[in-house]
């Protein structure tokens, strides 16, 4: 499902493809940076076209990728071939954008549910140079039970590769019916996940929590106050910790986890369009686009 953007395979350092879409601005025209979007468990980045018109009305130009064992990208669908995969792709990502990009240009990294998991960790670690990181219902608390958990653990040592149903109900995702059936309709959408992806989720959330007192990147942190594919108290953990003149929170009581795809979404996008045009200045490119 690729929507309107430009279409491409990706070869990672791994020499496997990995789906990537571009929107960018029109040469000659100016810009305030280039926004790279990371999508959650199960997802795809085709879900992000309406996300990606915005940010190009603001002047942003937009990247995104499919991440590896989803949407149109290589892999068994929820598989995780090693415990850092999601994070080196992330990294060959933005090694590639910041190669294409003009230099003059902030890079800012938004990601959602366990995308903004695996942005949040990769910044947590230094692994790449950011500019900014938008988070959008991270997933830096599963919201596991104990028995999910030491199953989780116990399947990642047994067998890391063995995949079982992800647990996410598409009716807690959003309050509007379009999108929900939208979402169950979508054959790209999977519900599969593994050991070692489960595994991965449940360690680094705790891993970004226990950096986020020495946040140095510029942070803004969306969260839905019913979410139930993952437990608000991890962005409301992060917010606490993190060092307030950093990191910038924006909670949303009624709304459920998929912010962009809730009712009342405009709200959604107003705090982010506020953020991000505050924070960056347009720069005018001349003839040269963005990326």
């Amino acid at each position: 499902m690729r929507g309107d953007s430009t279409w491409s395979q990706f070869v990672s350092t791994h020499g496997e493809s990995l789906a990537l879409h571009d929107w960018p601005l029109s040469a000659g025209g100016a810009a305030r940076g280039v926004v790279l979007l990371v999508h959650g468990l199960g997802e795809h980045m085709g879900r992000y076209q309406h996300v990606a018109d915005r940010l190009n009305q603001w002047g942003f130009s937009v990247r995104g990728y499919d991440q590896y064992g989803h949407g149109e990208s290589a892999g068994v669908r929820g598989d995780l071939p090693s415990d850092d995969r999601l994070l080196t792709d992330l990294a060959a990502i933005i090694d590639d954008t910041r190669a294409r990009m003009d230099d003059r240009l902030p890079l800012i990294l938004l990601g959602h549910s366990m995308g903004g998991l695996v942005a949040a960790r990769l910044v947590s670690l230094k692994l790449r140079r950011v500019d900014a990181l938008v988070l959008s219902s991270p997933a830096l608390d599963a919201g596991l039970s104990v028995v999910q958990k030491a199953l989780a653990a116990s399947l990642w040592r047994l067998a890391p590769r063995a995949r079982v149903a992800n647990g996410i109900d598409p009716n807690g995702l959003s309050r509007d019916p379009a999108a929900v059936q939208a979402y169950q309709a979508d054959p790209l959408v999977h519900d599969r996940i593994s050991a070692r992806l489960a595994h991965f989720i449940a360690s680094a959330g705790p891993a970004v929590l226990q950096r986020a007192p020495r946040w140095k990147v510029p942070t803004l942190l969306l969260y839905a106050g019913h979410d139930r594919a993952v437990s608000p108290a991890g962005s409301e953990a992060f917010a606490r910790a993190a060092p307030a003149d950093c990191v910038t929170v924006r909670a949303f009581p009624l709304h459920y986890h998929e912010l962009f795809n809730d009712l009342d979404n405009d709200a959604v996008f107003a705090v982010l369009r506020d953020w991000l045009t505050t924070s960056f200045a347009p720069v005018a490119l001349g003839r040269a686009a963005p990326f």
